[in-house]
């Protein structure tokens, strides 16, 4: 059971890696892709325009 949820838990992360990179031309963000597509769960808890950046990138 917890390596079912450990593994949903990484589908999750790896989706929006995937999610934030295909569309990070939608963001205001002009550099650190990379680092900002790994570290999307603690930024879109902690900072207000990351969250509004990362649901620009999600619409699309």
């Amino acid at each position: 059971m917890v390596t079912l949820l450990g593994l949903l838990l990484l589908g999750v992360y790896a989706g929006g890696i995937w999610k934030f990179w295909t569309g990070f031309h939608r963001t205001n963000f002009s550099q650190g892709k990379l680092y900002l597509s790994l570290m999307w769960p603690v930024l879109l808890i902690a900072n207000r325009s990351y969250r509004q950046n990362f649901n620009r990138a999600l619409k699309g």
